[in-house]
């Protein structure tokens, strides 16, 4: 049996009560933190919490030589651990096609994403999101500025009158997820690069989801880009059509002035 189970979005304690019970009750837990981490706990602490170890993959442990975990589920109960929720990654759904062509039983525990919670903290109302986007750092694209795939997708979510989530690029070399190796992308960075094309455009920072206290900011994008938002991880909500209730929240829960939201 493989196991999917989504950590949550902050530390050890934001696993659901039944992802607890399945990693507690597992013979090998595995993880991988390449596509995403838990900023308020470490490995090591989720051991100890949980009374388990865990064996961190990193991209190439689970994309091109994933057979030892395959292997392993094949005669025990095994999970495969992620932050926020499982599944949302495509090399997630790659694992779980791969055991299910070798026979092996697979299972989903979800856990909270980073998606519900932009929407939930901002007000703003799921199903007046489009397409999500990944707004990489210009290096890892080999470019300077916002890829046009990604100026592209906001402009037909502006058109439609949708919201569009931004994710923040993370770049992690260790597995078991050492500060010194971790880069993260944060809410000022991405505001100012979006900001070059449009800087009078609404956006919502969005940080340390998950966590006892997040912070969620409003404002044009080239004001945004001006503040601090503080530790990861952050993402960015650029909002379209905005229904009276989401720009009731956005002023309260936000804390836009008056004058930057549209007539």
């Amino acid at each position: 049996m493989l196991s999917f189970v989504g950590l949550g979005l902050y530390d050890e304690r934001s696993i659901t009560v039944e992802g607890r019970q399945a990693l507690r009750a597992a013979d090998r837990a595995f993880a991988e933190f390449y596509t995403s981490r838990l900023v308020g706990t470490s490995v090591d602490a989720l051991e100890a919490h949980h009374g388990v170890d865990i064996e961190v993959r990193d991209r190439t442990g689970v994309e091109q030589r994933p057979d030892p975990i395959l292997d392993a589920a094949e005669d025990e109960s095994v999970v495969f651990l992620t932050a926020g929720d499982t599944m949302i990654s495509t090399t997630h759904v790659d694992l779980r096609l791969r055991a299910i062509d070798r026979g092996i039983d697979t299972r989903v525990i979800h856990g909270v994403s980073a998606a519900q919670a932009a929407s939930g903290l901002t007000g703003l109302q799921n199903y007046r999101f489009g397409k999500a986007v990944t707004l990489p750092f210009p290096r890892a694209h080999g470019g300077d500025g916002v890829p046009a795939s990604v100026v592209d997708s906001v402009a037909a979510n502006r058109e439609r009158g949708l919201h569009t989530l931004v994710y923040l690029d993370i770049k992690v070399d260790d597995g078991r997820g050492s500060e010194a190796d971790e880069t993260y992308m944060t809410a000022d960075v991405a505001a100012g690069l979006l900001a070059e094309a449009w800087p009078d455009r609404l956006g919502v920072a969005v940080a340390r989801a998950g966590s006892p206290a997040p912070v969620v900011a409003a404002d044009r994008l080239s004001a945004l880009a001006d503040r601090e938002f503080g530790d990861p991880l952050h993402l960015l909500v650029l909002p379209g059509d905005l229904h009276h209730v989401e720009a009731d929240a956005l002023r309260t829960l936000g804390g836009v002035p008056a004058d930057r939201l549209p007539e």
